[in-house]
């Protein structure tokens, strides 16, 4: 494990010196615009917020309107998902025609006089049909065939030039309608919805994620500016001891003279560097705090203490994870799978197709209503209905043959996402591996520079050096630390990468959706 609290930080092994020495130099560059611009502000603010990566990716989180929009697909495609699965359940309906008027002429065939005749009616008909409609399902399956209790009561009257017919009718009887050879529309549109909810879970899983590093991003952002004041305050502590020292040599020797004042020409520019960077620290803070819908009076603060820790990735283990638990795989899954449902349905438009229709129940027909329930008669229908495709001009071929090619692409699309996934794992781990030993060597020459400006200032106090050897030490160390935060950044981007590409967190060993329990967040909060 290695530590960098500040460009002037000892060993790894002491880090609380070096920590209290970083801690109170942010502090410094952090008070003074607020000092000199706003005390009023800095005594009314209420609390100090000081972010880890995890409390910054709690409080970005909490009660978030991406994360709301998220749950609301989820619960939208739920919902489908249980309307879909609803329909294979019993469904009443009923049906009223009240009334039904007609008045008109019309021929007829007359099978007693065998010919066509003229006939008038003036009739008034009331119905009522009463349906219990069950889909047929075996072993969990829906067959497509539908089972139905049904009743129908009617009154028929037929209004002549002297006197009224009426006629009542009461059937109720069992129907069973079974679709064959053609593709099964209620299991299609059953695993339809359930492959849009997974479509929508895996989608949420990986906006999710995206969020959650989009915030990792914004805390690095806010460290680096943190660690570069922090460079800056190192910058003007060096220059305030070699300007020290300038004053003590010139005493003794008044050629020293233009070293002073070089060294406050130098110190003058440390300190507004220092002061750009105080400020760039604000404005990114004030940023983020509305991000995070802060209260105006909080303020956020973050400890500039950078630790590069060798991870241990395995290729062929990193590999195989993100197959199994990135969503982007399954997602490709999917579409192939409704191309392959989209082909079934092509397949079976416009093609040969039977409708097989069975009833069996009980009627009766009287002019008195009180009677249509006493002594009905048995009663029955058998409909076998077929559709033979002849010829189309190669309509439904083209049409097959149109949806193959999408299936194929599909299934291209697949063996392309994998390769990619393979090739994006290894390339970010190589990525990774190259950025944690930058950060290891980079630590090592950060801890050499500290090492090099202290022996030559206590030289240049000494009169052993000039003040030529003094700037450049000093420059030199502050060019390393900032060599070793982009090593850093390069380190923790690349460990966000492959977190992103894997969804698994190599450094806490467990994956993204235990890490983070992304489950508790798909479902809407009341």
């Amino acid at each position: 494990m290695f530590l960098c609290s500040s460009p002037r930080t000892g060993s790894a092994s002491r880090p609380s010196s070096g920590g209290a020495r970083a801690a109170g130099r942010l502090l410094l560059i952090l008070a003074l615009p607020w000092l000199v611009v706003a005390p009023a502000t800095v005594a009314a603010q209420d609390r100090v917020l000081n972010l880890t990566l995890e409390r910054m990716v709690d409080l970005g989180l909490d009660d978030s309107y991406g994360i709301r929009r998220l749950q609301l697909d989820i619960e939208r495609t739920r919902s489908l998902l249980r309307a879909e699965q609803s329909s294979l359940k019993s469904r009443v309906e009923m049906q009223l025609a009240t009334p039904q008027f007609e008045r008109i002429s019309d021929y007829k065939w007359n099978s007693e006089l065998q010919k066509d005749e003229l006939v008038h009616e003036n009739t008034r008909r009331w119905e009522m049909d009463l349906s219990v409609r069950q889909p047929v399902i075996l072993f969990g399956y829906p067959t497509n065939g539908t089972l139905s209790l049904n009743n129908r009561v009617y009154r028929y009257s037929q209004i002549g030039e002297d006197e009224r017919d009426v006629r009542y009718y009461n059937r109720y009887f069992i129907e069973y309608e079974q679709p064959l050879f053609q593709p099964n529309q209620m299991q299609n549109d059953l695993e339809g919805a359930e492959l849009d909810l997974e479509r929508s879970e895996l989608e949420f899983q990986e906006d999710f994620i995206q969020m959650v590093h989009a915030l990792a991003e914004d805390y690095f952002e806010l460290l680096e500016a943190a660690y570069e004041g922090v460079i800056a305050a190192g910058r003007v502590e060096d220059l305030e001891q070699a300007t020290a020292a300038a004053d003590s040599l010139q005493s003794t020797d008044p050629a020293r003279a233009l070293d002073h004042d070089q060294l406050q020409v130098a110190l003058a520019n440390a300190r507004e560097e220092r002061q750009q960077a105080a400020s760039s620290y604000r404005l990114q803070a004030e940023n983020l705090k509305q991000r995070l819908r802060l209260p105006p009076n909080d303020s956020v603060a973050v400890d500039p203490v950078l630790l590069v820790e060798p991870v241990q990735v395995d290729v062929v283990r990193a590999i195989e994870l993100a197959v199994s638990l990135a969503p982007r795989l399954r997602r490709v899954a999917i579409d192939l799978r409704e191309s392959e449902i989209s082909l079934e349905q092509t397949r079976g438009r416009d093609s040969f197709r039977m409708d097989v229709g069975l009833t069996y129940g009980r009627e009766m027909e009287d002019p008195r209503f009180g009677n249509v329930w006493q002594e009905p008669r048995n009663s029955y229908t058998i409909n076998v209905d077929a559709s033979i495709p002849i010829w189309d001009w190669g309509e439904r071929r083209h049409r097959i043959q149109a949806q193959q090619y999408s299936k194929q692409r599909a299934e291209l699309g697949a063996e392309d996402t994998r390769e990619q996934i393979e090739t994006s794992v290894r390339s970010e781990i190589r990525n990774l591996e190259e950025y944690e030993q930058r950060g290891i060597n980079m630590r090592a020459n950060l801890e050499l520079a500290q090492q090099i400006t202290a022996s030559t200032l206590r030289r240049y106090r000494d009169g052993g050096v000039n003040l030529v050897d003094v700037l450049q030490t000093i420059e030199r160390e502050a060019d390393t630390a900032q060599n070793f935060l982009d090593a850093y950044l390069g380190y923790r981007n690349a460990l966000l990468d492959l977190e992103r590409l894997t969804f698994y967190d190599f450094q806490s060993q467990q994956p993204l959706l235990d890490r983070y329990d992304i489950e508790t967040y798909m479902t809407l909060q009341p």
